[in-house]
Order: C-alpha cells, then sequence, then structure tokens
C-alpha cells in the first residue's frame, strides 16, 4: 500500500476532549478515521484493518468496543440471503 503523509494542525485541547496524550494523537485519529469510513460503508473490513496494521478479526473485536455494527443487514435480510444460499447449494 502506498501512503500518502498530511500535515493537520488541530486545536491542542483536542487531546483533552480525547483524554489521551500527544504520542497517541496519530493512532487514535486512524482508528476513528477507519472506524466511521467503515460505518459509512465506505470500506471494508480489511481495508480498516490494514489502514490500523491489525487483523480482520482485530477490526472486528473493535467495531464491538465501539458498538458500530458489522452486519447493516436486518434479521429478515440475512433470513433471506441464508435461504437463497441454501436453495443455490440445494440444500
Amino acid at each position: 500500500m502506498s501512503n500518502l503523509t498530511i500535515n493537520l494542525q488541530l486545536p491542542r485541547d483536542l487531546l483533552g476532549a480525547l483524554n489521551i496524550p500527544e504520542a497517541q494523537l496519530v493512532p487514535e485519529i486512524l482508528e476513528l478515521l477507519a472506524l466511521e469510513l467503515f460505518r459509512q460503508e465506505r470500506i471494508s473490513t480489511g481495508k480498516a484493518a490494514e489502514l490500523l496494521g491489525i487483523s480482520k478479526w482485530e477490526f472486528v473485536q473493535l467495531l464491538a468496543q465501539h458498538q458500530i455494527p458489522y452486519f447493516t443487514e436486518s434479521a429478515d435480510e440475512l433470513a433471506k440471503a441464508v435461504a437463497h444460499a441454501a436453495s443455490v447449494l440445494g440444500n
């Protein structure tokens, strides 16, 4: 993956709002960015995990910690997808 470097000017009191030390600011912003892009369905779990340098499973656990659903489909939609898959497979 090719990287892009950006400079951001942020108010210093943002550290207080995030309640983190300055050394953790970049990882925290990357995590928030990955979570939000996933929530907006703009990136996949794989791309989000790659951005954070973690496994897909670790990203799914991060989603749970932030109460962001992994599945965006309703229970009915998931049931229909499972029924369709079963019919295609001949079960």
